[in-house]
């Protein structure tokens, strides 16, 4: 798979694509990363990208006529590639997406915007805008890196096993269970004795409750209406005894973690209480 990146700063690509899973994937030739500067398609002296906004307003805004001559220019060389422009404007990024552009058979262009942004005739050349979250950036170099990670992962090779990619976080739809490796005792703590019995049936529904019960806590908005339903509500009559069993351990690891939770909300409000009290005798 091709990605091509329109970017003011190729060394910030060219260096993060020099490490690690990525590297060793440009190495076997999974991965092709090339880039081209729209400094390259000026014709002053100061190779000026871009100017002043009309009606006024902070910041510079990139031109139009060196952007599209570079979007041009990646779009000579990976004609069918999807030209994505990385921006706050654009539907934000999830691994759905990721899953989406990874299977597409398409190679990709991003398109990184900088300073205050792109000037809005710029995206009659771009497929689509993309944001990674509901924050601002210095520029859209980091956030296509990151979304060129997440597609890499997908391809066959790039990862020791594809499964890895399957298995992660949001791609089952769910935050991922907690992970371990040797020793089995770290000052006291200790590898959960399930993972080290060998039975698989026993891992996966462990690994499950632990992703749902994380999911729970931490973004019970990933979770479907009948997952909260058998977290929240009483049991069905009817189910199947292995069924029952797994979400009734499910239901008492919740109701633990939210007694350890409350016992520690309890105690951090006490330690301030005794501490205020302390500051008011002094100050008495």
């Amino acid at each position: 798979m091709k990605f091509l990146f329109v970017t003011l700063f190729p060394e910030q690509i060219e260096q993060a694509a020099g490490h690690s899973i990525i590297q060793r994937a440009v190495n076997k030739g999974l991965v092709e990363i090339s880039c081209i500067n729209p400094r390259e398609f000026t014709h002053d002296v100061h190779r000026t990208v871009d100017d002043t906004p009309f009606g006024g307003g902070a910041g510079m805004v990139l031109k139009p006529e060196p952007m599209v001559a570079a979007i041009r220019k990646a779009k000579e060389q990976l004609p069918n590639a999807r030209v994505i422009a990385m921006c706050p404007g654009g539907r934000t990024l999830k691994q759905s997406i990721v899953e989406e552009y990874a299977h597409c058979g398409q190679d990709f262009i991003f398109v990184c915007g900088h300073y205050e942004g792109f000037d809005e005739r710029i995206f009659n050349w771009v497929d689509e805008k993309l944001s990674i979250g509901d924050y601002v950036l210095t520029g859209g170099e980091m956030p296509a890196l990151i979304v060129m990670d997440a597609i890499a992962r997908f391809i066959p090779g790039v990862l020791g096993k594809l499964v890895s990619a399957e298995e992660d976080s949001f791609s089952t739809g769910l935050l991922e269970y907690p992970q371990y490796t040797r020793p089995v005792n770290f000052e006291g703590l200790e590898v959960p004795e399930v993972l080290r019995g060998g039975n698989h049936a026993l891992i996966d529904a462990w690994r499950l409750q632990e992703s749902l019960k994380a999911t729970y806590f931490l973004r019970p908005d990933l979770l479907t209406e009948e997952q909260l339903r058998l977290i929240e509500k009483p049991l069905p009559y009817k189910m199947k005894k292995a069924q029952r069993k797994f979400w009734e351990e499910l239901r008492g690891k919740i109701a633990a973690a939210k007694e350890a939770l409350a016992a520690v909300t309890e105690q951090d409000a006490g330690e301030k209480d005794t501490a205020l009290l302390k500051e008011d005798e002094g100050n008495g």
